[in-house]
C-alpha cells in the first residue's frame, strides 16, 4: 500500500507530534525489556534499543520498502507495552512483523488493548517464563589489535553487552607505543570516529590499572608484542575467544600461537590461508562446531558477494561471472606517494583511482566450492574512507527480467534467512555515504539493476567497515555457541 492507499492525516504535524510522543515512550520499555530481561525488540529486522526517538520513527516508516505500507506508531505501541508486561525470558522479537501478521486479520482504524494482549500472549507463549539461555555462561572476548575493525567491534560487543551474560569484552591487546598518554590516544580514537561518529556512551580511562571502562564494562589493557608474551589467567580471564585483528598471522600455525593460557578459540578478522574455514555468516556458517578453535570471518568483499551469489546459483544458475569491487581506501595505502611492495598502491590514495587486484573471487569457491572456476575479480581503490561496491557481472542459468529479478532480491533481502546479510534499496537518489554504519553485508541498488535475458548487472553496497564488523560478531556469537530464541521462529 502507498501514502495514496492509505488513510492520510488532517493534520500532518499534529499527527507527527503524537507518534513522537508514542515513540518517546517506547523507548523506557524497549530498555527495559533488554537490561532486565535480556529482550531485544526490532522493526523488521532493524535494531530498536538504544535508539533515539526520530530513529524509531524512521524505523516504522521503513516498512514501507518491506509491505508496501509503513506502520505508524499508533499501531506498534499496544504491542510493546504488552510485550513489556510479559514475563519473557531472554529473546529476539520482531516486534514489526508481529504488528502487521495481527493487522493483516484486522483494522487499524480499532486497536483494542485487550485484543493485544491476548494476541501477544498466544504468539509469545514460547517464551513466557522461559529459563533457555542464549549462552549457559558469560563468554569472555579478547580483541588482538584495536585498529580499524577491532574498534568497531568493540563498539558492537558493548552495544550488545545486555545484563553482561552472554559475550564480554574483557581485554584489548596492543603494543605499546613511545607516547607516555597511550592510554588517552586509545581512548580518543574509540571515543570519536571520523567516519562513523562519535561512541554512543562513556569511557573512562584508568591509566595506573591500564584499564578502560567502556560504559561499565571493565576491559584491560595488554600491552604486549606477540601473543607469547601473555597468561591471560593473570588477568582472571578464561576460556576466551581472541579476535585477532591484526591480520599478521594467516596460517593455522600462526593464529594457534593466541592460544595461550586462558585461551580457548581464535578467530581472524581477514581470509586465512591453508584449511582454515572461511565463513560468510548466513552462508556456511554451520562449519562453526564445537571442534574447532581456529576460524576466519573471510573479507568484507567476500561477506558482501558471497549471499548475493548464492541466492542467485539456487534460483537461476550461474554459469560464470566477473566481478568488480570500486574499494575505499585502506590504511596500507599511501596518503602521498612513496614505496609501497605492491603494484600502483604507492601512488596517492586520496588523489588516485587505484586499480588494483582482489583475492574475493578466488576467495568465494573457499566458502562455495560450485564456484570454483567460475569467476575473475579485479578491485578500484578509490578516495573515499568507507563504503565500497561490488559489481556482479553474471551469466545465468536462465532468462529472467528486470522486474522479477528485482522482486526476487527483495524478497530475499526482507523475509528470508539472509535478512542479515542482504540489504535492499528503492532509493534513485542513494550514494555511498548514504550506507554508513548499515548492519547487512551487502544492499543492492534495485535501481541501478541492469538485465538483458540471462545476463545481469547487479551494484551491491557494503559498508567494508562497520557491516563486516556485524559479519564478524554474529561468527563470533556462533563460535561461542549463542543461541537465541527469536519470534518469529527463525
Amino acid at each position: 500500500m502507498t501514502e495514496e492507499n492509505r488513510p492520510l492525516p488532517t493534520e500532518f504535524f499534529a499527527d507527527w507530534k503524537e507518534r513522537e510522543a508514542l515513540a518517546e515512550g517506547m523507548i523506557p520499555l524497549i530498555g527495559r525489556l533488554y537490561r532486565r530481561r535480556n529482550v531485544s525488540l526490532y522493526m523488521y529486522g532493524k535494531r530498536m534499543i538504544n535508539q533515539s526517538v526520530t530513529d524509531l520513527m524512521k524505523a516504522h516508516r521503513f516498512v514501507r520498502q518491506v509491505e508496501a505500507s509503513e506502520l505508524s506508531e499508533y499501531e506498534t505501541f499496544p504491542f510493546i507495552k504488552s510485550i513489556a508486561e510479559l514475563p519473557l525470558g531472554p529473546a529476539h522479537i520482531d516486534v514489526g512483523k508481529m504488528v502487521y501478521r495481527y493487522f493483516k486479520n484486522n483494522s487499524y482504524d480499532d486497536v483494542n488493548q485487550e485484543d493485544v494482549d491476548a494476541y501477544v500472549k498466544q504468539e509469545l507463549s514460547h517464551l513466557i517464563d522461559s529459563d533457555a539461555k542464549p549462552l549457559e555462561q558469560p563468554q569472555d572476548v579478547v580483541l588482538y589489535g584495536f585498529g580499524r575493525i577491532g574498534r568497531l567491534v568493540a563498539r558492537l560487543l558493548v552495544d550488545k553487552t545486555g545484563g553482561g551474560d552472554v559475550l564480554v569484552l574483557r581485554a584489548i591487546v596492543i603494543r605499546k607505543s613511545k607516547a607516555d598518554n597511550d592510554l588517552e590516544k586509545r581512548a580518543a580514537l574509540l571515543r570519536k570516529d571520523s567516519v562513523h561518529g562519535k561512541f554512543n556512551g562513556t569511557i573512562r580511562v584508568l591509566q595506573d590499572q591500564n584499564k578502560l571502562v567502556i560504559n561499565g564494562n571493565e576491559v584491560q589493557i595488554i600491552y604486549a608484542n606477540s601473543p607469547a608474551d601473555i597468561d591471560y589467567t593473570e588477568y582472571g580471564i578464561n576460556n576466551a575467544l581472541i579476535v585477532d585483528n591484526t591480520g599478521v598471522w594467516k596460517d593455522e600455525d600462526g593464529l594457534r600461537g593466541h592460544l595461550r593460557p586462558g585461551a580457548a578459540k581464535v578467530l581472524l578478522t581477514a581470509p586465512a590461508q591453508g584449511d582454515i574455514p572461511n565463513i560468510v555468516y548466513g552462508i556456511n556458517h554451520d562449519l562453526i562446531t564445537p571442534d574447532k578453535d581456529v576460524i576466519c570471518a573471510a573479507s568484507c568483499t567476500t561477506n558482501a558477494i558471497v549471499p548475493v551469489l548464492k541466492c542467485l546459483d539456487e534460483e537461476y544458475g550461474i554459469k560464470h561471472g566477473h566481478i568488480e569491487t570500486v574499494h575505499a581506501y585502506t590504511n596500507d595505502q599511501n596518503l602521498i606517494d612513496n614505496y609501497h611492495n605492491k603494484d600502483r598502491r604507492g601512488r596517492s590514495a586520496a588523489l588516485n583511482m587505484v586499480l588494483t587486484s582482489t583475492g574475493a573471487a578466488k576467495a568465494v569457491a573457499k566458502v562455495l566450492p560450485e564456484f570454483a572456476g567460475k569467476l575473475t575479480g579485479n578491485a578500484i581503490r578509490v578516495p573515499t574512507p568507507n563504503v565500497s561496491m561490488a559489481i556482479l557481472n553474471i551469466q545465468l542459468g536462465k532468462g529472467t527480467e528486470l522486474a522479477e529479478l528485482n522482486e526476487f532480491l527483495r524478497r530475499k533481502s526482507l523475509h528470508s534467512r539472509l535478512q542479515q546479510q542482504i540489504g535492499y534499496t528503492i532509493s534513485s537518489e542513494a550514494v555511498s555515504t548514504d550506507f554508513v554504519g548499515s548492519r547487512q553485508a551487502c544492499v543492492i541498488d534495485s535501481q541501478a539493476t541492469i538485465v538483458e535475458d540471462d545476463h545481469v548487472v547487479l551494484y551491491c553496497w557494503y559498508d567494508n567497515e562497520f557491516g563486516y564488523s556485524c559479519q564478524v560478531l554474529r561468527c563470533l556469537e556462533k563460535f561461542a555457541g549463542v543461541n537465541w530464541p527469536t519470534y518469529p521462529n527463525a
